[in-house]
């Protein structure tokens, strides 16, 4: 009987564990899917700012980089 007790406290033991586990994984998962969304918006984000300041140099004119001043 005594190896019974010990082998069900084991297997409500391993229940719990598994129980926290799970938890930490579904944190974890949320974390992740939060970065994501995150990092998909600043690709947007840097993807427009890149086309702005692509229009405003056709809109300058200057297609060409500017040449280094005179001290260089």
């Amino acid at each position: 009987m005594d190896d019974l007790a010990a082998l069900n406290a084991r297997v409500v033991a391993l229940e719990i564990e598994r129980s926290h586990q799970e938890r930490a994984i579904d944190d974890l998962n949320e974390a992740v899917t939060a970065q994501w969304k995150l990092i998909d918006q600043l690709k947007r984000e840097i993807e427009r700012l890149a086309d702005q300041v692509r229009e405003g140099a056709v809109a300058a004119g200057s297609q060409e980089p500017e040449p280094p001043p005179p001290h260089y």
